[in-house]
């Protein structure tokens, strides 16, 4: 440790933090941030009696990443860490975990999982940590984890309660929170103060060292002329067209032009508005396939035409079987009527999308075979970085040039998504020099640690200033390079124009909230902090009115799709608190099963069976799980039902919303009503 020094601009910001205050780390990615934070942890260590340090992170491979690149190299001699995620066995003892550590590394949904879970071997109290550590801290804000998090924690402060852990936030960006005036950025920044109940600091006296330590990249504006001809998009737009009238818009709808976000926003109020209020399976069917319409059409203007066809293709292959009236047969008809003349347009080259040309030529300036370049290429979707992918490989001048490629997504389920470990691999190769060109979504955007990457492309971006300084910040090699590739006169190039000046505003207001006095600031941090808890309050009150509104009994769900009724709210049960199954053994009529889910990991209580879905239109409702190796429960998607209410027909995103009160699961009722023989 006698080698662990700082420069002078990270002695000056970890001051306070070492006086014990509670401070938020404004510096730019790649000022050292992590560095700091470990510098502080390592003092805390030192100096206080049964000191309990937690670092919080909201990305998964982050744990892995700060475990063995920061916190383990310079304490692992002296204390024991723990790198805890997801995955790990420890998650289920996580309370035993905290007392028998030094440092533990975690992701910010475990820890609050355990502030909230009465189980002796899981549970945590904050009292228990002496230092918590935020690592990309401008996320504490309205419903995020993080803030989730320090709820208990300023709730526990403004009843007087002690002891609790002293906070260290990490940004290099809070943000303006989407004011574009002075005053609501200096709102926001206080906001963020106020969930952080901390003080924001940055070097004064230093910033020519930053400046020189951490270099900015050279910005390029890669502008591409818009193409002339588009036959592959006007026949799109000419199908569109024939569904628009063949399902008679109501005279009060008025649909934006086709291929823009804001058409897409428009087909989706319209299938709410059919479903919800009309009952027209007509009208929510035919906004369903303009929505794939769209999508097809805004990947025409960012990928191949091939990559937009490619995705009807995908979303009608199984439409045909599963057509249930002649709504369906007329979509699914409309489609292979079509179906040989649009893959012709999409193979004609002619009329390529002239922005993959432009990408190309980017990448070329910085990758050749005897240059050694790494690059990460930001792209919106999971799908398009799919797609560039395959472009990449597929295309002889990029491999001539010595392109290595592979995508980087965010965990989960389903084939589009990584799962933890393949994420891990993929960033160890990017960084051991086995891959030079990570083409990512924005799960890149933060916290990766590449400092020798010198390209960074955003590729078909509409993101906000955070993002654009999270993503500028990976290009962090000597003459760097950050690249906007984008079509002239388009939206990325004034989003990204207006994103530099929110950076500006930013700035400017973090010195104003660091001008405050001492006094005016704690007492506009409590105003903020208190006003917030009533605001909770309010909306937990409305949120459990609205539940208490309903029986479970008087709601039906239905199907997203038929809009056939198949189960009751009275069958859904909350089991772990956190899988909404239904236990009425007649919902097996409704459904049909499909393929084995495969999971990453194990369950200490139960495993994934196979997918389900719905036995009238094939619409996918979630899949079964096999619990204490006797229930075989269905684990239900909400976003993918309705709900029939006594008010009128509903839908919710999540389960937590739904307009009744859900019992928890009770595996002794379960087996006296499912083995009634057991128990004679």
């Amino acid at each position: 440790m006698a080698d662990f020094q700082l420069r002078a601009y990270q002695e000056e910001v970890v001051e306070r933090a070492l006086r014990r205050e509670n401070v938020i780390i404004w510096l730019p990615t790649g000022g050292g941030k992590t560095r700091a934070a470990v510098y502080v942890a390592k003092k805390h260590l030192e100096t206080t009696p049964r000191a309990k340090v937690v670092v919080l992170v909201n990305k998964v491979h982050l744990v892995d990443q700060h475990y063995k690149k920061e916190f383990m190299p310079h304490l692992g001699h002296d204390y024991y860490l723990v790198a805890v995620s997801g995955e790990s066995e420890e998650k289920d003892f996580f309370g035993r975990v905290v007392q028998e550590k030094d440092v533990v590394i975690c992701t910010a949904q475990i820890l609050y999982n355990a502030l909230t879970n009465t189980d002796e071997n899981k549970h945590v109290e904050l009292s228990d940590i002496t230092l918590l550590i935020i690592d990309e801290c401008h996320h504490t804000h309205k419903d995020s984890v993080y803030n989730q998090v320090m709820t208990c924690y300023v709730e526990k402060k403004l009843k007087g309660e002690q002891p609790l852990p002293q906070i260290l936030g990490l940004t290099a960006s809070p943000g303006t929170g989407g004011g574009r005036t002075l005053e609501k950025a200096v709102g926001h920044v206080l906001q963020i103060c106020s969930n952080l109940d901390s003080a924001i600091v940055s070097t004064k006296n230093y910033v020519s060292e930053l400046k020189e330590k951490v270099p900015r990249p050279l910005k390029s504006f890669d502008i591409v002329e818009k193409r002339l001809q588009d036959p592959f998009g006007d026949h799109l737009k000419s199908m569109m067209q024939m569904i628009h009238e063949y399902m008679d818009l109501p005279p009060d709808v008025r649909l934006r032009e086709c291929g823009t976000q804001e058409y897409e926003a428009d087909v989706v109020v319209l299938e709410q508005r059919a479903m919800l209020l009309q009952d027209n399976r007509l009208l929510a069917q035919c906004a369903l396939h303009l929505r794939q319409y769209n999508d097809a059409l805004l990947i025409n203007d960012t990928l191949r035409m091939m990559d937009a066809y490619r995705s009807l293709e995908e979303f009608y292959i199984n439409k045909f079987p599963t057509a249930i009236d002649g709504t369906d047969f007329f979509l699914v008809g409309l489609f292979q009527e079509n179906q040989v003349e649009l893959q012709k347009l999409a193979r004609d080259s002619r009329y390529e999308n002239p922005k993959m040309g432009k990408l190309e030529n980017t990448l070329l300036q910085q990758f050749s075979p005897n240059v050694k370049s790494k690059g990460i290429l930001f792209s919106k979707t999971r799908k398009s970085i799919h797609c560039l992918k395959d472009w990449v490989l597929n295309n002889k001048a990029l491999q001539e040039a010595g392109i290595k490629a592979d995508f980087l997504t965010g965990s989960g389920n389903g084939s589009t998504y990584m799962t933890q470990n393949e994420q891990a691999d993929t960033i160890r190769n990017f960084r051991q020099g086995t891959l030079n060109l990570l083409i990512s979504t924005s799960v890149a955007e933060e916290g990766l640690d590449i400092p020798e990457c010198n390209l960074v492309v955003r590729y078909g971006l509409l993101t906000n200033e955070i993002a654009q300084q999270q993503a500028s910040g990976r290009a962090r090699a000597k003459d760097s390079k950050y690249s906007v590739v984008a079509q002239k006169g388009g939206r990325e190039v004034q989003r990204e124009l207006t994103n530099e000046y929110l950076e500006e505003l930013t700035g400017k207001a973090i010195a104003k909230v660091q001008e405050m006095s001492l006094g005016e600031f704690r007492k506009k941090i409590t105003e903020l902090q208190t006003e917030a808890v009533i605001c909770r309050k309010i909306a937990e009150s409305c949120k459990a009115e609205k539940k208490s509104r309903n029986t479970a009994a008087s709601v039906q769900l239905l199907c997203r799709n038929c809009f056939k009724s198949v189960a009751s709210g009275s069958d859904i049960k909350l089991l772990d608190n956190q899988h909404f199954v239904n236990v009425n053994p007649d919902f097996k009529r409704h459904y049909k099963v499909g393929v084995q889910v495969v999971l990453e990991r194990s369950f200490e209580d139960w495993e994934p069976g196979c997918t389900i879905s719905c036995s009238n239109c094939n619409k996918d409702w979630g899949y079964e799980m096999k619990y204490k190796e006797v229930a075989l429960l269905p684990n239900l998607k909400i976003k993918n039902l309705a709900l029939e209410t006594p008010q009128g027909r509903t839908t919710v995103k999540k389960w937590k919303d739904v307009p009744f009160t859900v019992e928890d699961f009770s595996f002794t009722e379960y087996c006296e009503d499912n083995f009634p023989n057991l128990f004679d």
